[in-house]
């Protein structure tokens, strides 16, 4: 994200000016090429005619180094290409030369006129070492070219300082595919789109200074790679025919955007939700709506707005389901603030769906707010330090020579190298330090250095002077695997000052300068290893000291450390957007005494090794806090239950927006049964989204639009008590889950960790029936009497049936045999669901049309099964569906199916109605069990999906979504049960079958509703 010079003048003036001023072509950021080795120039005609497609395509292939990264230059000029480019994984792309280069695709250029055709499409690497391309990216032309798409390891793309320009006769074109994960961004571009489909189709990460003109749409977009929060800054659309943007589950942030002469500004597809954050976003002579809202009454459909303004734009917001709008005051008008979705009122509380829009006329709309990132200097003001004595080669140490750069010069630029540092380095208040590629470009501490060992306070390897004004962007920080005091960056800046654009290493895609991996232990986490040393360092960034500013497009998950981003001591305003703070042991984020700041698309991660007892968020002592497009992410393949995503000390005033808190993700392979995709689920997110420590109180709420957390000492009314009590029965466990209940009412459960199979009856209260090491995952009780197990162990998973009561060493293992047609047993199915289409594209390139969750969810529960494991009496029938492998075959991989994935299941005979619940939509559903394992004519029957579902003698529908929600026959909310913990599952037993069990993570409860 590389400076606008004098662009960011130049698009602030055409947001009001006439569509003259608008056309204006953009200025070069890059005036001359940088000073840079590394990078490979491409050799082309650039007239505008020839096609150079294959000129630039070999630049790109033959950029990435040993690392697997690169920098490529494309000077001035107009490149016609006629087939689709590749951008490799880890490469940079920048335009440079006195006026920025132009990619165009020609008028009429065969390929590009049915469907989506992409003219640049951003790949990636064999993240899962499948060696088949699984899912081809389908908009590649010429069509039997086999590109792999980007993904959820895909690190550092890039595109800057270079336009797009599609000719005439181009229907189904799109400019740029940039579905990425962290750290990637697309930044200072034109995209003049004629009558083309799209300027970007499938975006990701971050989108900074792009002006779109004209095209069907200015963005198309679904769900990232990743999952996580695409964010535009400082963008501008203007002319698109139906939308400037549509999309859907994407977490668009936008902050400061400009929208104008279009009919909808930001469509959300039909049938699917999004986290949506504006900032003052900006839309005039916008006909139908400055957003158009689906998916009403959905716990994924958040959408907010902060100082929005609006001219010529009647409606400001149209419900595509209702057909309810929330209109404008006068031709002008300011949106102070807009939320809808569920709205959580007060801690301890649960949500329900509601709309704010505090909307005032204005006699005119102000001029254009400054740019949320700050220019770079001009280049003309750059100091290579190379020409200072700094080696660079990861080598001689850098120390001294960079102290006196910095002393001596305000502007220094960093070609690509290892730089190393023994000692800290002290900013001056005016200290600009600029990179072009965070992986390659690193300042970065060896291993075992004697100035950060032992017991001391933080010494950093950069740290800047109180009320500075300074920038940092482009560069990589590693403080090493072993050094004590080590911080990367100690932030005292004031509120101008800028971070951007700088990755953390020492988490994943790091390169290090030594060439070795980064430790020898062999547990999963974050790095490939780590030594052991997991949270031995100080806070990689640490802002204190009145210290604050802009944080944009930082990647922070450095295991060593013992947080990514800490904030304390300050009320200077500061202004995060689109951070990923991952991979750490104790604290992804810290917040101690802090004011006056926003988190917008903030983002973490826990892995399996080294995060299972991180929190996301802490916040301690401090208040006046926005946190908008929030997402709490823990991976699938993590085994530890967590108790809260966000924990407050002593802390209030604070807004929280859009809160996603999940733990599950697109896996993408092939094998003997071909390549496919499925969606991982995990059993351990957090049980609660936020916990206030002082107050003892939580929100159960994982995904919902609004919460408004007051001053520390107010009053909280205690919530009202639940429907039915609530007893425990037993407590102590790890987590447990898989349960079935016996004909004579007893309880069958499984506490996965430890591999015990108990059983919970009345007179014989808590007992273990098996313990043997073969991964039980989900239990069913046939006819006889005996126990059905469906087990993770090996490739394919497995099934195997004992008696509870007979000898402990004898159990029968059962083979997948053919489905049988018109059996009398009693089908099983997952009780829960999480269906969605991640790593597909799902547009239908003839209709235009997104295929929505819940026909992906019909579509797939209703195919048949071609084989099922049948209990040794006859009893029941368990589909065979197909196990997904991750990981080695032997019994550290992991295994993921739809029936491995639920918290328990359900069964019935062919023909009878079931319950159950799809988390990707967070909706229950009725449906017929069919033929062959089949799940069909499904119902929506409420508007809560979550984790199980139960029915009682008199048709009641119990539904656990953080507590337990009634529901008469007809659909009708009639109360709610509250719990202790979080209910898993759910399900009626007992001597007199009206007992409700409620199975938590650590206890066992139960209720008699």
């Amino acid at each position: 994200m590389i400076g606008r010079g004098i662009m960011a003048a130049l698009m602030a003036a055409s947001v009001l000016a006439g569509p003259a001023s608008a056309r204006a072509a953009g200025q070069s950021v890059f005036p001359v090429a940088p000073d840079e080795p590394h990078a490979v120039t491409v050799k082309a005609k650039g007239d505008g005619r020839s096609d150079d497609g294959d000129a630039i395509q070999q630049a790109l292939d033959k950029a990435r180094d040993a690392t697997g990264h690169g920098i490529v230059f494309l000077p001035s000029g107009r490149y016609r290409i006629t087939r689709t480019l590749v951008v490799p994984a880890g490469v940079r792309l920048y335009g440079v030369g006195p006026t920025r280069p132009v990619i165009l695709l020609g008028a009429r250029t065969p390929g590009f006129q049915q469907g989506v055709s992409t003219m640049i499409v951003f790949g990636g690497g064999d993240q899962y070492q499948v060696g088949k391309v699984p899912v081809p990216v389908p908009t590649v032309v010429p069509r039997d070219r086999i590109v792999r798409d980007a993904n959820s390891g895909t690190f550092y793309s890039a595109m800057s300082n270079v336009d797009i320009e599609i000719g005439p006769g181009n229907p189904a074109a799109a400019g740029v595919r940039f579905r990425m994960a962290q750290h990637a961004f697309l930044s200072h571009m034109d995209f003049r789109l004629g009558s083309a489909f799209a300027g970007v189709y499938q975006a990701g990460n971050v989108i900074e200074n792009v002006r779109f003109e004209g095209g069907r749409y200015g963005i198309v977009t679904e769900k990232t790679s990743p999952a996580w929060q695409f964010t535009l800054i400082d963008s501008s659309f203007e002319g698109q025919r139906d939308a400037a943007i549509r999309e859907h589950e994407a977490g668009l942030t936008l902050v400061n955007v400009a929208i104008r002469d279009t009919p909808v500004g930001i469509e959300v597809d039909r049938g699917y939700g999004d986290s949506l954050w504006g900032k003052d976003v900006r839309f005039d002579n916008v006909s139908r709506a400055g957003v158009l809202i689906s998916n009403e009454k959905n716990v994924f459909t958040q959408i907010g707005f902060e100082n929005a303004l609006a001219a010529n734009t009647p409606a400001f917001a149209r419900f595509r389901d209702s057909g309810r709008t929330v209109d404008g005051k006068g031709k002008a008008y300011k949106v102070a603030s807009f939320s809808y979705g569920l709205a959580v009122p007060e801690l301890g509380q649960m949500g329900d769906y509601a709309t704010e829009a505090a909307i005032e006329a204005l006699p005119a709309l102000p001029a254009p707010r400054a740019p949320a990132i700050r220019d770079l200097p001009a280049m003309a003001d750059w100091v290579n330090v190379r020409t200072l004595g700094v080696m660079g080669d990861g080598r001689a140490d850098d120390t001294a020579a960079l102290q006196r750069a910095i002393d001596g010069h305000r502007i220094l630029y960093f070609p690509a190298g290892f730089y190393k540092v023994t000692d800290g380095l002290k900013l001056r208040p005016d200290s600009v330090l600029i990179g072009l590629h965070p992986a390659i470009t690193q300042l970065y501490v060896p291993d075992g250095n004697s100035r950060h060992a032992g017991l001391g306070t933080v010494l950093p390897i950069l740290q800047s002077p109180k009320g500075g004004d300074n920038i940092l962007s482009g560069l990589g920080l590693f403080t090493g695997r072993v050094n004590p005091r080590a911080s990367a960056l100690l932030w005292r800046s004031g509120e101008q000052s800028l971070v951007e654009d700088v990755k953390i290493m020492g988490g994943g895609g790091t390169p290090t300068a030594d060439g070795k991996t980064l430790g020898t232990m062999s547990v999963h986490t974050g790095d490939p290893v780590t030594d052991a040393r997991l949270d031995a360092q100080y806070p990689s960034i640490w802002v204190t000291d009145g210290g604050g500013g802009t944080f944009a497009d930082v990647w922070s998950p450095n295991s060593f450390a013992q947080a990514g981003f800490y904030v304390t001591d300050t009320s200077t305003p500061g202004h995060v957007y689109e951070m990923s703070v991952e991979h750490h042991a104790r604290n992804e984020f810290v917040l101690d005494n802090v004011q006056n700041w926003e988190f917008l698309a903030p983002q973490t991660e826990q892995e399996v090794g080294d995060g299972p007892n991180a929190v996301s968020l802490e916040i301690r002592n401090s208040r006046n806090l926005l946190f908008a497009n929030y997402h709490g992410y823990r991976v699938t393949r993590s085994y530890h239950p967590a108790r809260s995503a966000v924990k407050l000390f002593n802390s209030g005033d604070i807004r929280f927006r859009n809160v996603h808190v999940n733990a599950e993700s697109g896996f993408a392979t092939c094998d003997d049964e071909g390549c496919g995709t499925f969606l991982r689920a995990s059993k351990y997110p957090f049980d609660n989204a936020i916990e206030d420590l002082s107050n003892k109180r939580v929100v159960r709420e994982r995904e919902f639009a609004k919460l408004d957390i007051g001053a520390v000492d107010r009053a909280i009314a205690s919530p009202s008590p639940g429907s039915a009590a609530v007893e425990k029965l037993e407590d102590g466990f790890w987590s447990i889950s898989g349960a079935a209940v016996d004909a004579k009412g007893a309880l069958y459960f499984i506490d996965r960790r430890f591999q015990r199979i108990h059983r919970w009856s009345e007179d014989k209260g808590l007992e273990v029936v098996r313990d043997h090491a073969l991964d039980p995952v989900n239990l069913a009780i046939d006819a006889s009497g005996h126990v059905l197990v469906l087990s993770s162990l090996g490739p394919k998973a497995g099934v195997y049936s004992f008696d509870p009561d007979g000898p402990k060493d004898q159990f029968t293992l059962i083979e997948p045999t053919p489905m049988r047609a018109g059996s009398a047993s009693r089908t099983l199915l997952p009780v829960n669901w999480w269906n969605n289409g991640e790593f597909r594209d799902q547009l239908d390139p003839k209709s235009y049309r997104f295929t929505t969750l819940a026909e992906m969810f019909a579509r797939d529960a209703a195919t048949p099964k071609a084989q099922e494991y049948v209990s040794p009496d006859g009893s029941l029938s368990l589909p065979a569906f197909r196990v997904w492998q991750q990981g080695p075959a032997d019994h550290t991989g992991w295994r993921w199916s739809d029936s491995l994935n639920a918290n328990g299941l359900v069964g019935g005979k062919a023909g009878e109605r079931l319950f159950v619940t799809n988390g990707s939509e967070n909706v229950t559903y009725s449906g017929r069990i069919g033929s062959g394992g089949a799940l069909t004519d499904l119902k929506p029957f409420a508007n809560r999906g979550g984790e199980s579902v139960a029915v009682d003698g008199q048709g009641r529908v119990f539904v656990a979504n953080g507590q337990i929600f009634v529901y008469g026959p007809d659909g009708r909310e009639m109360g709610r049960i509250d719990v202790p913990e979080r209910p898993l599952q759910i399900l009626f037993g007992g001597a007199d079958r009206r007992t409700l069990f409620i199975l938590t993570h650590h206890a066992l409860y139960a209720a008699k509703p």
